[in-house]
């Protein structure tokens, strides 16, 4: 993890060994002498019901001597090993640490630069206090709370407790003048007085953060200037207890300290991703008075410390809905005692605080247009309207898109392809990779690629694959690999009862199978059959606007997401990726209260409709598991490329469409 890896090897097998089988990049600069300390590793402890394995410290060779001076020299953190010199002994979950992984995930979550008006919840309040006086026994407090009411108009302050036993401390050290940190979010509350400087503070941060299932992004803004100071992501920890949403309530479900193992591990995640935007904007984290999170209903629950379980089945009840207010410490966040911590509201069970945080930034609920937002993830999430109506729908896609189900597939890393293009009449690819800036048939990329490996294929490089196969004849209008291909091109290789295309055949040989394109064939039918459904309730054939959001649904060429038909057709000039819209939501919430209440209100007025329920969801994936569409019309897609005739391909062997269409669309609901 969290590559999502995996593989079989023979007991006593080095674990920096089996990393690089797997094409699992782990740094040793020593050679495995275990000097050079870059191949740490963690084992992670449990039953993993989705791996069918129980790892434990048990399975893994006890520290070596090589470890031990190590150890003993440079130290190592609790829980770490040395890959070079750990061997397997049994069924393991590995953890890569981010900090000494080369080949981390690309984590691209950056701020989209969007000017925000400002309103936030804090105010920076200096003021000058009247001296105690004998004459006038008034409490140092109480002159504090007079000095605001006549200076800043703040009445009925409250006070929070932690600032008790230190303000007398804080106002002798200021000589009496102090600035004093106000929060006030809804204007029927009473103000607080959270935090309190001596002399004058002309600054404050905050954090906005969006808690996705795969990764993390933070953003720390200037809540005086409204600036981003600093930007930095992670893949969430939680990857190891399952790939997708169903999985890690599962690992709740099975195991006794399931929740809390979870919540602990992405609260950690988080106190980390403070440190490091802290670090890169030379501040101090107890100057962070604000914060903000999004996050889909489980993470939000897991987050919060709620059991997600009955988010597992139907009526997938939310334990809370609405927004939550609470202070950073309540969820173990260590900042300033008094920062104050916001959580959007949820829309729905499988459609949450993440979405809301996109609508608000995107605003269909503001245009007269019909715009459909997307967040294509584990649990894609759809929101279609207008000023005059907006529903919302969730839709199983699975981890196919993020490469958890592709034989080739990884996360978006260096040495994963991300960019494919295939020749029409040779059928030769042509790729391009992260970490190489040339394509793979440009000057310079082999020597390129001899240090950054090609080691996979990641989401947007599984798109652009099979789009293209279909596009070139490859794949039928069914799915179905032509396997009479195979003759004439050596790219088409049998691979039992069915065919493959070959697009890399060195180590590691990289194959797109048929049961690799019937796993996005699924995940894009049930996208598809989710949009269809909210279309037919507001009874529209076609959009004005698509938005793709989300990290995922940013590097997809719109294009190419239609000619699967990911999404329905429209003007390519009117499909755009909208980036990380729900961190840039949650930084509009951070810098803007009224954005706070136009979401909660606006939320309250979005219909959901569960697709599990509809009777017409079965139709509508049915159709939607031919490329582009079985039935429905593209024209804006046909006159902007040439696609191929329409017609059917006989099933072939067990993977065939005729025997898969019923289990995938079981699958799906």
């Amino acid at each position: 993890m969290p590559s999502g890896k995996r593989g079989r090897f023979p007991a006593g097998t080095p674990l920096l060994d089996a990393a690089r089988d797997l094409g699992v990049y782990v740094e040793s600069v020593c050679g495995g002498r275990g000097i050079c300390g870059r191949c740490q590793i963690e084992v992670q402890e449990g039953q993993f019901a989705k791996h069918g394995i129980t790892s434990t410290l048990a399975h893994i060779s006890g520290f070596g001597g090589k470890e031990q001076r190590y150890a003993d020299k440079r130290g190592l953190k609790a829980g770490r090993r040395l890959s070079c010199s750990a061997t397997i002994e049994g069924d393991l979950v590995i953890d890569v640490p981010q900090d000494v992984a080369v080949n981390a995930q690309v984590v691209r979550k950056d701020s989209d630069g969007r000017v925000i008006e400002r309103n936030p919840s804090i105010r920076m309040c200096y003021v000058e206090v009247e001296e105690p006086d004998m004459h006038h026994p008034l409490g140092d407090l109480d002159r504090l709370k007079s000095a605001l009411a006549r200076d800043w108009q703040i009445e009925r302050l409250e006070v929070d407790p932690h600032l008790l036993r230190d303000v007398q401390q804080i106002l002798r050290k200021g000589g009496w003048t102090v600035t004093a940190a106000i929060h006030h979010d809804l204007e029927d509350d009473r103000p607080h007085l959270i935090a309190l400087y001596p002399g004058l503070k002309n600054e404050a941060y905050g954090i906005a953060c969006d808690i996705g299932s795969t990764t993390i992004a933070m953003h720390l803004s200037s809540l005086l200037s409204g600036r981003t100071v600093a930007s930095a992501g992670t893949s969430n920890p939680q990857i190891r207890f399952g790939e997708d949403l169903m999985s890690r309530v599962s690992y709740v479900m099975m195991n006794p300290d399931g929740r809390g193992a979870m919540t602990r591990a992405v609260r950690q995640a988080l106190s980390d991703l403070i440190d490091k935007v802290c670090v890169e904007g030379g501040i101090d984290r107890h100057d962070i008075l604000d914060a903000v999170f999004v996050g889909n209903p489980i993470m939000h629950h897991l987050f919060l410390g709620i059991d997600p379980t009955e988010l597992g089945g139907a009526p997938f009840a939310l334990a809370v809905s609405g927004a939550v207010e609470i202070k950073a410490s309540d969820v173990e966040l260590t900042m300033n005692p008094g920062t104050r911590l916001y959580v959007l509201p949820c829309i729905a069970g499988h459609v949450g605080a993440d979405a809301a945080a996109a609508v608000l930034t995107e605003g269909p609920h503001r245009q007269d247009e019909t715009m459909l937002l997307v967040d294509i993830g584990t649990n894609a999430e759809i929101v279609l309207g207008s000023s005059a109506r907006v529903v919302a729908a969730s839709s199983p896609t699975g981890p196919a898109f993020e490469g958890a189900e592709i034989s080739c597939g990884q996360r978006a890393a260096p040495g994963a392809i991300e960019r494919l293009r295939i020749d029409a009449e040779t059928l030769e690819p042509r790729y391009r990779v992260i970490g190489i800036e040339q394509w793979s048939d440009e000057q310079g990329f082999a020597e390129a690629a001899s240090r950054t490996k090609v080691t996979g294929v990641c989401g947007s490089g599984i798109i652009e694959v099979v789009a293209e196969m279909y596009l070139t004849g490859i794949v039928s209008e069914d799915g179905v690999i032509d396997g009479t291909l195979a003759e004439r091109n050596p790219r088409i290789v049998a691979n039992g009862r069915t065919f493959s295309y070959v697009i890399q055949e060195s180590d590691p040989r990289l194959v797109i199978t048929q049961n690799d394109v019937r796993a996005i064939q699924l995940a894009k039918a049930a996208l598809y059959a989710g949009v269809k459904l909210l279309m037919d309730k507001l009874a529209i054939a076609e959009v004005d606007r698509i938005a793709l959001a989300g990290a995922f649904g940013s590097f997809i060429d719109p294009k190419y997401a239609m000619v699967l038909g990911l999404v329905p057709d429209c003007d390519l000039a009117k499909v755009k990726a909208v980036g990380n819209a729900a961190g840039t939501g949650a930084r509009m919430a951070l810098l803007n209260r009224d954005h706070r209440r136009e979401i909660e209100q606006t939320v309250t007025e979005i219909e959901k409709i569960e697709t599990a329920l509809e009777p017409k969801f079965q139709e509508h994936f049915v159709s939607a598991m031919a490329f582009p569409n079985k039935h429905d019309p593209f024209p804006h897609l046909s006159a902007a490329i040439a696609l191929p005739a329409r017609g059917c391909a006989a099933p072939v062997g067990e993977d065939g469409p005729g025997r898969r269409r019923g289990r995938a669309s079981r699958r799906a609901r």
